[in-house]
């Protein structure tokens, strides 16, 4: 479980195929430069807002392995040496939950549809999947590569805007992202349990 508050951006310094599917398509394997202290092999780390598991530790690096159900819906297939990423580490149960619960299962890819400077912050206008506009309400929650975001408003029935403050612009990737970028998003969680519920209702 996350909390959707960047800890740290690294950099992706190699992609491979993992050994057991070497070749086109299959796993991959992310090495990270991070200045994470203390990971061990097994942990949790989000990278950009997608949970995956460390298999290796190095000195200043770590290791990740995605798998074809994570690449399936995420952009780590594109991902190349020098691609900075939003990283987080697994909250503890003594954490302040200062940004809202993630579990960082991506749910799918937006694009950056605009984005436009209001006073100190810039708003951005993401057109999301369906089944992440189905659980996305005004003022409720959304992640965007990994990074709690507020809902600013709804301009139209797939797209949600958010409201980027210049700390969030400056200590994450956000800053970096123009339209028609593509970021991993994942819906709110409370906002999943309540669809279900309802459709399981009819």
């Amino acid at each position: 479980m996350f909390t959707g508050i960047v800890t740290a951006v690294g950099t992706v310094t190699a992609v491979r195929p993992a050994a057991v599917t070497a070749g086109d398509g299959g796993a991959r394997v992310l090495r990270i430069r991070a200045p994470f202290r203390g990971v061990k092999r097994g942990e949790s780390i989000a990278v950009n807002g997608a949970c995956l598991t460390v298999t290796r530790v190095l000195r200043g690096a770590f290791e990740v392995e995605a798998v074809d159900t994570t690449l399936d819906r995420t952009l780590f297939r594109e991902y190349t040496a020098g691609r900075r990423v939003n990283l987080e580490r697994a909250v503890r149960a003594a954490d302040r939950l200062g940004g809202h619960l993630v579990q960082g299962h991506v749910d799918g890819v937006a694009t950056v549809e605009g984005m436009a400077q209001r006073g100190a912050a810039w708003v951005y206008d993401l057109r999301v999947p369906s089944a992440v506009a189905e659980v996305t309400l005004l003022h409720g929650s959304i992640a965007v590569d990994g990074v709690s975001m507020t809902v600013n408003a709804r301009p139209a029935a797939d797209v949600v805007q958010i409201s980027v403050i210049p700390h969030t612009r400056a200590a994450t990737t956000l800053g970096a992202l123009a339209p028609g970028a593509r970021v991993h998003v994942e819906g709110d969680v409370v906002g999943k349990y309540v669809r279900q519920l309802c459709s399981s209702e009819r």
